[in-house]
């Protein structure tokens, strides 16, 4: 299915404009347009490898003595997998998602599907909070039932000066549990360059009814760091969970409305809201 693309600017009664990193907003709109949503892609957060990606050969070598690792994207899961050492067999530990695009990326990958915890397709939210109700029964009893301490890896992004993207909320609750918790960068988060036509789009967009799709609070950021003036008050937000929403709110934006994160329901609720 053919997007609309950031130089094809004919106004829309409606539109919702797809804020995630570059392939994920592709699939969300392809998604979105499919059940009657009609979208542009206008990615706000980049996705770039690491520098030096040597760290993640390292982190490999220790995943078999894990209790679970924790993927916080499919592209955690892509980078991580990719750097997986010639020769060594896929994990036998769990591996942890918060939502469907990850536990996606984690069975394309070749993690068995019996080993991976993930909230169901149709959960009100996908997040930390609906991942830890899982697991943590399984953490408890793996807490109580060995003389070592279990531990967890938890694989994310971080941004270009090496300060990890994300939320801490997980950390806290597997430590208050008694698990150890270890962290492993596998890409970087940054903010990118809006060529002249997605700035012309940008600054149509806040002003003529179009709907922007934020999943993640960064995003909204770097639209701003990008565009430094626009006329908020004007415009009109979508967010898929009530903190990215309260955010939206305090940066001024007009209108926001919350959303579900799963994309069937998420497709009625905008079409009932435009």
């Amino acid at each position: 299915m053919a997007l609309a693309s950031a130089s094809s600017l004919a106004p829309a009664p409606w539109r919702v404009i797809v804020t995630r990193p570059g392939r994920e907003a592709v699939v969300w709109a392809e998604a979105l347009q499919a059940r009657g949503v009609p979208c542009e892609t206008l990615p706000l957060i980049e996705i770039a490898a690491l520098p030096e990606p040597e760290a993640l050969a390292q982190d490999w070598q220790a995943v078999p003595g894990h209790l679970a690792v924790m993927f916080v994207s499919a592209n955690a899961v892509r980078f991580f997998m990719a750097a997986r050492p010639a020769g060594l067999p896929m994990p036998s530990c769990r591996a942890w998602s918060t939502g469907p695009g990850t536990r996606a990326a984690l069975l394309a990958a070749g993690w068995p599907e019996g080993l991976i915890d993930s909230p169901d397709e149709h959960a009100p939210q996908f997040d930390s909070e609906a991942l830890w109700a899982l697991v943590a029964q399984r953490v408890q009893a793996a807490v109580a039932g060995g003389p070592s301490q279990p531990s967890v890896l938890i694989v994310r992004g971080a941004d270009p000066r090496g300060q990890l993207a994300g939320r801490d909320w997980l950390s806290l609750q597997l430590e208050s549990a008694g698990l150890k918790v270890l962290q492993a960068v596998a890409y970087v988060r940054q903010a990118p360059a809006l060529t002249p036509a997605q700035q012309i789009l940008v600054r149509q967009a806040v002003v003529d009814g179009s709907a922007w799709l934020f999943s993640s609070s960064e995003a909204a950021q770097h639209l701003l760091q990008a565009c430094p003036d626009l006329p908020l008050a004007q415009a009109w937000a979508l967010a898929t969970h009530p903190r990215i929403a309260l955010r939206l709110q305090q940066s001024g934006w007009g209108r926001v409305d919350l959303v579900p994160a799963g994309l069937a329901a998420q497709a009625e609720s905008i079409k009932s809201l435009a």
